[in-house]
């Protein structure tokens, strides 16, 4: 008879995508709420950012102030706060048993950077495979939204164009080729993301969202 302890099953990595005003935020609390009542395990995190040196890094690539940021300085900013995020958070929560749900990961950098900055898919793939190690979530949850209604969002919440990070203050045709983005690499995988109309209600997305993840418990 073993008597030695069973490893527990791996957490579920669960990552919320969209554009800036999608509401991720509002369905990343809700989630983990609907998670914990089932008993489980959670953390919840945000990209960039979940470690010290992660969240120093967000500071340098998003608030204004820091000087000029070029494309590739800026791919690779982000992938060095998740080498960190994914060896110092995400993987170990995982291995213990933890669901993790995260505010953006890699799809962010390919459609911000990827296609944003037209670095191309390929190459920013390339440094987050490596920043990763591999590591791909069990479930990517899109919130669509359109760039007019992101906007609009942001600024019925307080963010006028004074408090837009770099990224948001972006025009909107920037912000309309990430959310084609992000629908392209939801169409190559189509097993792994749920898409959501960011429109809907917060009750209906909740709906939806806890729908698709009880057939990953």
């Amino acid at each position: 008879m073993n008597n030695e302890s069973s490893a527990p099953a791996p957490g579920l990595f669960i990552v919320f995508e969209g554009g800036d005003g999608a509401g991720k935020s509002t369905q990343v609390a809700l989630a983990q709420q609907w998670l914990e009542t089932r008993g489980s395990k959670v953390i919840t995190t945000r990209e960039p950012g979940g470690t010290q040196i992660s969240e120093a890094l967000r500071t340098l690539v998003l608030e204004h102030g820091h000087g000029d940021i070029d494309s590739r300085t800026e791919a690779l900013i982000y992938s060095a706060a998740r080498a960190a995020h994914v060896q110092q958070v995400i993987t170990p929560a995982l291995a213990a048993g933890t669901h993790v749900i995260c505010d953006r990961f890699v799809d962010s950098s390919l459609a911000y950077q990827g296609i944003g900055r037209a670095l191309g898919i390929e190459a920013v793939a390339g440094i987050n495979h490596f920043a990763t190690n591999g590591l791909k979530p069990d479930a990517t949850i899109i919130l669509d939204i359109s760039a007019a209604d992101g906007r609009a969002r942001r600024i019925a919440a307080g963010g006028g164009v004074e408090a837009a990070d770099r990224l948001e203050a972006e025009p909107d045709d920037f912000h309309e080729r990430i959310r084609q983005a992000f629908l392209e690499l939801a169409s190559l995988e189509p097993d792994r993301y749920l898409v959501l109309d960011a429109n809907s209600s917060v009750e209906d997305l909740h709906h939806a969202v806890t729908t698709h993840l009880a057939g990953l418990l």
